[in-house]
């Protein structure tokens, strides 16, 4: 079974995100939940970001929470944010 950690940075990002927004809430936990059963569910659109070790996976059309994997079995959320911000930054 694979574990999650949560940078600082994700950790505040989230509560940003999340902030009075109903529908990006429910999102966010039917992607974690899915994350949590099956890495590569295909829901999730996995992916990793070319020249880096940074992946992704999407929490609808439009946001993407980005994580690194620690070792075999622990990744560490370290985003989430737009999915047109990433393109730019990575």
């Amino acid at each position: 079974m694979t574990t999650i950690e949560y940078s600082k940075h994700y950790l505040s990002e989230r509560k940003k995100f999340l902030r009075n927004n109903l529908k990006r809430y429910v999102y966010t936990v039917k992607v974690l939940q899915n994350f949590r059963k099956k890495l590569f569910h295909a829901s999730l659109h996995t992916e990793k970001l070319k020249h880096s070790n940074m992946w992704t996976i999407r929490i609808d059309r439009a946001n993407r929470i980005f994580f690194m994997w620690k070792n075999k079995s622990t990744v560490v959320f370290i985003n989430i944010e737009k999915h047109d911000r990433y393109r730019r930054r990575w």
